[in-house]
């Protein structure tokens, strides 16, 4: 849990980028990088970014904020293929063993609950 005094500038952290496994990788060289920033009522908290590229991935349940970037997240729902848009504000969900596709076209960076 966080003390009252909790504050973090999730836009200006300063993250280490590692690449993309190759296996995930689907067009460019995305790298990501991630800081943890506490416990939330059990959950993860923290800030990721992807730089430019596309990679699949396999989803946590988790809630999203997109800070900045722009982009696509291709997701499977209900048997419909859904584009998510990854613009500054978007705030959305995945579930836990959702596949995506990530298709970043500016750096894009996320506060999430996990």
């Amino acid at each position: 849990m966080f003390p009252e005094t909790f504050m973090a500038d999730a836009a200006s952290l300063t993250l280490s980028n590692t690449p993309v496994p190759a296996a995930q990788v689907v067009a460019g060289s995305p790298f990501t990088g991630s800081a943890v920033l506490g416990d939330w009522g059990g959950k993860e908290l923290g800030v990721w970014q992807m730089t430019p590229g596309e990679m699949t991935d396999v989803e946590a349940d988790e809630l999203c904020v997109i800070l900045s970037g722009s982009g696509m997240v291709h997701r499977q729902i209900g048997g419909e293929t859904v584009q998510q848009p990854l613009v500054p504000g978007a705030v959305f969900a995945l579930l836990d063993g959702e596949e995506t596709l990530w298709v970043v076209t500016e750096t894009v960076r996320k506060v999430y609950l996990a």
